[in-house]
């Protein structure tokens, strides 16, 4: 998984800020609503609204002010906390759940089993074209699921977001023998501006499903003042879990993989390394290339193209 590099590239402070206090501010805004209900309503707020008419203009001052740093400081500690939700809810679990992750794990292999036994059913007749409308559409939503799982069982991971995006950096390594963990760093410098733009807005609108998951279930302890701030909470934070986040990542998953189909020649070119005259050669050529990489040159390594002729 190549998350650090994502967090590193993530933005600069002053936005990152900005991007935290919009949802912490509706989580606040929300909780204010909650104490508001479980107070006895408006007259209470506006209870707290003379209060602090009556002070001095240092101590409003001080008191909005502390509000404001409440209000980013918790936008900043959710937004830290992204990263480490998101690699749980891909599968990377604690050693101490070791069991429960190869039971998941099991699980996603049998249902991948199951659809591609499906998909190998359908498939006679949809290459024929003898299959009905129904049978085609049922193909095609299965083939859609099947790219969304590794093609070899031992990437499988234990969630549908992480089989999703281990999916999606397990296809340049099948297509083009390329180890994104190893290239993706020196892809990334030789992406144009607009490219690079709409794979770290995927990865922001990925980040962000992770972070609305978050607020939602830190809003279920605002039960203390109101009962609603319950179901209210859980079905956000479902919403995000099944609907949001797989969406987005399946999103993302296809742009990091299209990054690698339409650039990664330019590898080969920017450092000097014969690109591969056809699919027959390429694995080998990328393998070579991940080597040359990450352990620098060895024996048998092409020589360097003309920079003219790169």
């Amino acid at each position: 998984m190549i998350g650090k590099f994502w967090e590193s590239v993530g933005g600069k402070l002053a936005e990152r800020w900005a991007a935290a206090a919009g949802p912490a501010l509706v989580f606040w805004t929300g909780g204010l609503l909650a104490w508001t209900y479980g107070h006895g309503g408006w007259s209470s707020l506006g209870t707290a609204g003379t209060w602090l008419q009556g002070r001095t203009a240092a101590v409003q001052v001080v008191v909005l002010v502390g509000l404001l740093i409440g209000v980013l400081a918790s936008g900043m500690a959710v937004r830290s906390a992204a990263a480490s939700a998101l690699r749980v809810l891909e599968g990377y679990l604690p050693r101490w759940l070791a069991p429960l992750r190869r039971v998941l794990v099991r699980r996603m292999a049998r249902a991948a089993d199951r659809r591609n036994a499906r998909l190998q059913a359908l498939a006679p007749a949809v290459l024929e074209g003898t299959a009905t409308a129904e049978e085609q559409a049922r193909f095609q939503q299965l083939d859609r699921a099947r790219r969304r799982v590794p093609s070899r069982p031992e990437r499988l991971m234990p969630t549908r977001v992480g089989n999703t995006l281990r999916a999606a950096e397990s296809r340049p390594v099948d297509k083009y023998g390329l180890d994104p963990v190893a290239v993706w760093p020196h892809l990334w410098l030789l992406l144009p501006e607009h490219v690079r733009t709409e794979l770290l807005t995927a990865r922001a609108a990925v980040d962000g499903a992770v972070m609305g998951l978050l607020w939602a279930l830190l809003s279920t302890g605002f039960t203390v003042w109101t009962w609603w701030a319950l179901p209210a909470g859980l079905g956000v934070a479902a919403l995000a879990l099944l609907v949001w986040l797989p969406a987005r990542a399946a999103t993302f998953g296809d742009l990091f993989e299209a990054a690698f189909d339409l650039h990664r020649l330019d590898l080969y070119r920017q450092l000097r390394r014969p690109v591969p005259a056809g699919p027959e050669e390429e694995a080998a050529a990328g393998r070579q290339l991940t080597r040359y990489l990450v352990r620098g040159a060895s024996a048998g390594e092409p020589a360097f193209v003309p920079a003219e002729a790169s």
